[in-house]
């Protein structure tokens, strides 16, 4: 058997360490991925989460799952104009 398939590498081993396995901050950071993947998300919230996300195991998963969602739903909707007629009852019960 070849042991250098089976032996993480250092650089493998020491990413593995610095890796976080807890998100002490998750509920932040599920907004900043909301808000990265509906892209309303400011330029140092984007850089703050890129450079996060590359320790942060759970934040890594979180993101990769509500993209795959989201990439998924933006698939299966069609996207079509809103009739006039609805607009304008929308609008005139608004401003009602």
């Amino acid at each position: 058997m070849n042991a250098s398939l089976k032996t993480p590498s250092v650089t493998e081993e020491a990413q593995k360490q610095t890796m976080k396995h807890t998100c002490e901050h998750h509920a932040e950071c599920m907004k900043v991925i909301q808000a990265i993947l509906d892209d309303e998300a400011t330029e140092a919230e984007k850089d703050h989460f890129r450079e996060n996300m590359d320790k942060c195991i759970p934040c890594i998963e979180a993101y990769r799952l509500e993209k795959c969602i989201k990439d998924s739903l933006s698939s299966k909707v069609q996207k079509k104009p809103c009739p006039q007629n609805i607009l304008n009852t929308i609008i005139s019960k608004i401003n009602g």
